[in-house]
């Protein structure tokens, strides 16, 4: 009777924990109900508190199936509609995935436990370190970060002082601090008020962030004329050469009005399907015609180097100094490749899936740290896709840069209707609000947009609709303080919180 009193409280307590991690998809775009992120969060923290260890472990894993499947399911679409995989091997892809990234929340409860660590800034330092590894290690994919779901909370200015991995710190300090209250209230019925007084601290502090960043127009640099292009190519036809002419004659009639009128118009990753070295009559055509009426165009292409080494690339036409030239004109290399859409990692270990997805090539990395591109001499920090999600290598770039605005250019057809190109947005705007610039997005199906330094959307095209985005941007003077630091900051602060409480736990244990 015991054991079956024991098999139904495991099996209770995982399908809660997976109720609850799947629930946490709400709190992203395009739903944003951004207070989903607490209630999310709760199941797993909640996992921390289960006793035995392994019942626990259980949970946090059907928590984290939960999250992640529900989470990136988007991610089979592509594998469906342009990897020729079948629709449940594409289900078993997401589910695998899912499980690999519930090993960081596994390790997360597993060293809660292990140490007795229940103190909310010891909980929220410890899952700081287990959010790092999940972005770091095998290239990282730290995608569904809780702290990404509070840019529209009264919360979001934190992120401009400690990144959205700071947003991530306080969902997880709230929380748990709930937790401990709502516990010693039903074990001790009483209120913790020191818990209580925690939160309020937290939230004041929260709310304080504002005022520690000032950024304001820049009096010395005139508003730029910006035209996003949004061709609207579908996926199932962009790479067939039998509408190679009619993709490339879409973007001439996008282009041509613009000419003269905008300062910079921007088209979307890889715009013209072909490589660079195939299209070189578009190229230099776009590059008179852009140098003839004043206007400069930046392009996503495919680019192939004089050592036979391919790129996700970028570079600007048009400029009346500097005419076009393949191997000579400077341009932006994607660094953070997308694995198994752009490359197969772990060399040739993995080398006969490269059929099984979407590319049969792999691209190689451009570097970390780039200059700046530059365009009617204004500073540009570019990301490709993909890599706008890593907050790390766009802030050290404008560090380095010290750039006017930053430009994402992506294809996100890949990927249909579903809500992943969604939370990709989302991503983006995260990256203006910590380093405290306009930031303008060209993709090829949507979500084409224009994002103040706030990381609030000034304008936006609709999604599969073929048009031009144009506005007049103004530069933004002054910087957030994770623009300088980036995140830093938070993990020493965590490295100490995290020392704290481990030396606390082990006098009180030598006490005893």
């Amino acid at each position: 009777m015991i054991d079956l009193v024991k098999k139904s409280t495991k099996i209770t307590a995982c399908l809660v924990s997976f109720l609850l991690g799947a629930s946490g998809v709400l709190a992203y775009s395009p739903f944003d109900f951004w207070a989903m992120a607490y209630i999310s969060a709760a199941g797993l923290l909640g996992c921390v508190m289960i006793s035995p260890r392994r019942t626990a472990l259980w949970a946090v894993f059907c928590w984290s199936i939960g999250y992640f499947s529900v989470g990136v399911n988007w991610i089979h679409v592509s594998m469906i509609q342009f990897g020729g995989v079948p629709e449940m091997v594409s289900y078993l892809a997401v589910l695998l995935l899912a499980a690999y990234l519930a090993l960081y929340n596994l390790l997360f409860v597993y060293l809660a436990k292990r140490f007795s660590l229940t103190n909310p800034l010891a909980l929220a330092s410890l899952f700081t370190f287990t959010e790092y590894l999940r972005g770091v290690m095998f290239t990282g994919f730290p995608w569904l970060q809780f702290g990404y779901s509070q840019i529209d909370s009264p919360f979001f200015a934190i992120a401009q002082i400690f990144g959205v991995e700071g947003l991530t710190f306080f969902v997880i300090t709230v929380m748990a601090c709930l937790l401990q209250i709502g516990r010693v209230l039903i074990k001790q019925k009483r209120i913790d008020w020191l818990q209580l007084g925690s939160i309020a601290f937290v939230v004041v502090l929260a709310f304080g962030a504002k005022s520690l960043t000032h950024l304001q127009k820049d009096p010395q640099k005139a508003p730029l004329v910006v035209s996003l292009v949004q061709g609207n190519i579908a996926q199932q036809i962009k790479w067939d050469p039998d509408y190679f002419a009619q993709t490339v004659q879409t973007y001439y009639r996008l282009v041509a009005p613009l000419l003269g009128k905008s300062d910079v118009i921007i088209l979307p990753e890889s715009a013209i399907p072909d490589l660079e070295s195939d299209i070189q009559p578009i190229m230099q055509s776009f590059d008179a015609a852009g140098s003839e009426k004043n206007s400069e165009i930046i392009i996503g292409t495919l680019y192939q180097d004089a050592n036979q080494e391919m790129f996700n690339s970028a570079l600007v036409l048009g400029n009346k100094q500097s005419a076009y030239q393949m191997f000579e004109s400077t341009r932006y290399k994607k660094h953070h490749l997308v694995p198994f859409g752009e490359y197969v990692p772990f060399g040739s270990l993995l080398d006969w899936m490269r059929e099984v997805f979407i590319l049969p090539i792999n691209l190689s990395q451009g570097e970390y740290v780039q200059p700046a591109m530059l365009a009617k001499n204004y500073r540009f920090n570019m990301a490709i896709c993909y890599e706008i999600i890593f907050g790390d290598q766009v802030q050290k770039n404008q560090l380095s840069q010290q750039s006017d605005y930053l430009l994402t250019i992506t294809n996100d057809a890949w990927f249909g209707a579903s809500i992943g190109p969604w939370q990709h947005f989302q991503m983006a705007r995260m990256r203006a609000l910590e380093l405290g610039k306009p930031l303008l997005r060209a993709a090829n199906t949507g979500i084409t947009a224009w994002v103040d330094e706030h990381g609030k959307v000034i304008s936006q095209l609709p999604q599969f609709e073929e048009g031009v985005l144009t506005e007049s941007v103004s530069a933004v003077m002054g910087e957030t303080l994770f623009s300088r630091y980036g995140n830093m900051p938070l993990y020493l602060i965590s490295l100490f919180l995290l020392a704290l409480a481990l030396v606390k736990q082990r006098s009180s244990k030598g006490s005893q």
